[in-house]
């Protein structure tokens, strides 16, 4: 099997000075999941080459075992650095698709042109998208084959207006996942603030928090099996 790791280039937060990216522990944990599932992986990004870290998701109080063994893999690291542009990339030679989180995607892959083809096309051939954290964001000009949003109706979740204000980030990010996908017309629902929680509603997974981006993972690996 295989899979296409869809990462941020964006590393400006809003206009504070600070530094963000994608969050580490939501590429590091699906990563050893799809490692161990045996599946061929390759990470992507908009402008290719190294993707920005939020610099924050890699303090002591965030990292995880995973996180530290990311760090330690000369093949992990070496994958990172020399990301794909994701305009090179062609839905068709991939089995399903996952995008990570961090603030990064709400600024660039959410307005992404070629994110929203490679979603609409990976999921109109049959095969599942697993998004985490911020990254479901990314869904909010993804549209199905009539013009409607692809969230319209659908169960989803993301991060939860509750846990961006714990972040203090609210007046920052150009927009508030929950309040997004609800607008779309996303059944939108979440469990108790950094609390793993992920909704499969056909083939679209879409995991809360970080705490969520194993478990979605999880929940990718088993779509994609029982679909082979």
């Amino acid at each position: 099997m295989k899979v296409l790791i869809v990462l941020t280039s964006h590393d400006e937060l809003g206009n504070t000075g600070r530094k963000t990216g994608f969050w580490l522990e939501e590429l590091a944990a699906p990563y050893y999941r799809f490692k161990e599932a045996g599946w061929e992986i390759t990470l992507a990004s908009p402008k290719g080459g190294r993707p920005p870290l939020d610099p924050k998701s890699n303090e002591p109080g965030f990292q995880t075992d995973d996180t530290r063994r990311f760090e330690a893999d000369a093949e992990a690291t070496q994958a990172l650095a020399n990301t794909v542009r994701l305009k090179a990339v062609s839905a068709g030679d991939f089995d399903t698709v996952f995008y990570p989180g961090g603030h990064g995607p709400l600024w660039d892959l959410a307005e992404d042109a070629d994110s929203a083809r490679l979603i609409e096309t990976t999921l109109r051939s049959g095969k599942p998208v697993g998004l985490v954290c911020h990254a479901p964001g990314v869904l909010r000009h993804v549209v199905n084959e009539g013009g409607t949003p692809l969230v319209q109706g659908k169960n989803v979740t993301g991060f939860a207006n509750s846990e961006e204000d714990a972040v203090q980030l609210t007046d920052v990010v150009p927009f508030l996942v929950e309040d997004e996908l609800t607008k779309l017309g996303g059944v939108y629902s979440k469990a108790g603030d950094w609390q793993p929680y992920v909704l499969q509603d056909g083939l679209l997974i879409t995991g809360q928090n970080p705490a969520s981006s194993a478990p979605a993972a999880d929940a990718l690996i088993e779509l994609v099996t029982k679909a082979s």
